[in-house]
């Protein structure tokens, strides 16, 4: 899905998120202000009760900090409004971070029951700094996100490490492909995109059955069987006996079909609706790591070209919609070919199915800037006898991907 390394440094190698503290996440909000992260390991168990305070101008939305330990979004905020006995529709967020790590940002409550929700207790989710607004949160409110990374297994000396970290450094300041990052594309398995494309081709059947069938060897091997005898069978019913209860989105999908076996379009529609988007969005995202990698192998790479269209002044692909419009020149062909090669028109982005899964289109930056980047210490890994780990920080702008610049360091 992503072209070769554009950097020419060597890499260091080594693995990230080895441990769910070596990946920590804090949102920078809209204003600037940096959410603050305390929570780790030894603080789960602690419980303090939130103090709200009083909503003297009758505010609509309480605002907080929500701070997560290997935990998605999504089930951090189920786990809030079900304490709360509320639809999770009732909390909102303004970006979606990383699962297997340390993570804060702000969430917004609809009408909260305050004496309820000073009570919540979770293991890994805390909630902090409640503060009452007249405005919701929505999706894109936030400026940025500042990343704080510990790389483990390093199996170079300390000065050649530094040496290799502080070079990449010194050549990703003229910029790096802003490819979307593996994540992206769905955790272990990587089928998100794939769904996506079955979607846009008006194959809702196969789209569901690669979500809930297609497996990859990483998986544990319950659900791996329990998938693979799902694609064999077709039993949903004995499906519903089979997959872990901790698959909860595709158990909900498979008891639909199981009372209605020909419905893959109602059966789908199960998930929440901000999932359902994330389809199409990955197979956009799909295609955009594509352009990037051909404009590269053409040796047009990130540079500006005579017909380019640019976004916050720098060269751009579109994230391919039924309203995109693509650019003149070689950047422009490249820009069709990617699209006539999966033998998809333009109209089809337009989702009769599912509509809210439709997209309209638009255009990305395809260079990125890595701010404030740092290499705050090289030590040894206390995990791995003999190996080096490095801890690096940086800032990206909201809709980058902290795992673009990991793997130009990395090279791996």
């Amino acid at each position: 899905m992503q072209a070769d390394f554009y950097t020419k440094t060597k890499g260091v190698k080594g693995r990230i998120k080895e441990r769910i503290k070596d990946f920590k996440v804090m949102e920078i909000s809209e204003e600037g202000k940096e959410c603050e992260l305390w929570l780790d390991e030894d603080s789960l168990e602690k419980h303090n009760a939130l103090e709200i305070p009083e909503n003297k101008n009758e505010c609509k939305f309480l605002h907080m900090e929500m701070q997560k330990f290997n935990l998605d979004v999504n089930e951090a905020i189920r786990r809030i409004a079900r304490f709360n006995m509320v639809s999770k529709k009732r909390v909102s967020y303004a970006g979606v971070k990383d699962k297997r790590a340390i993570t804060s940002q702000k969430i917004c409550f609809f009408k909260p029951d305050v004496e309820r929700l000073k009570e919540f207790k979770s293991k890994f989710v805390k909630l902090e700094k409640p503060e009452w607004k007249k405005e919701k949160l929505r999706i894109g409110m936030l400026k940025g996100n500042k990343f704080e990374i510990t790389i483990r297994k390093i199996e170079l000396e300390k000065k050649e490490t530094k040496k290799r970290i502080e070079n990449c450094f010194k050549e990703m300041k003229k910029g790096i492909p802003n490819y979307f990052g593996e994540q992206r594309f769905g955790g272990i398995r990587k089928v998100t995109h794939l769904v996506g494309r079955e979607f846009v081709k008006a194959n809702p059947e196969k789209a569901v059955m690669i979500y809930l069938t297609e497996t990859n060897s990483l998986e544990e091997e319950e659900i791996r069987n329990a998938r693979n005898n799902l694609k064999k069978t077709r039993d949903f019913k004995q499906a519903l006996k089979e997959f872990p209860l901790k698959f909860r989105y595709e158990r909900a999908i498979i008891d639909s079909l199981n009372r209605k076996p020909e419905d893959f379009v109602g059966a789908f529609r199960v998930l929440p609706k901000a999932l359902r988007y994330m389809f199409v969005h990955a197979y956009q995202s799909f295609l955009f790591n594509k352009i990037i990698k051909e404009r590269i192998k053409h040796g047009i790479g990130l540079e500006k070209t005579k017909e380019e269209v640019l976004v916050n002044g720098l060269p751009s692909a579109p994230l391919i919609g039924f309203e995109t419009i693509f650019t003149e020149g070689k950047a422009g062909k490249i820009e069709k070919s990617a699209l006539e090669e999966e033998g998809i028109e333009l109209k089809e982005f337009y989702v009769k199915e599912i509509k809210e899964m439709s997209s309209k289109g638009s255009r990305k930056e395809i260079v990125l800037f890595p701010e404030k980047i740092k290499l705050e210490e090289i030590s040894k890994d206390e995990f791995e006898e003999g190996k080096l780990k490095a801890k690096i920080s940086f800032y990206l702008p909201k809709g980058n991907y902290a795992t673009t610049v990991l793997r130009e360091i990395m090279k791996e």
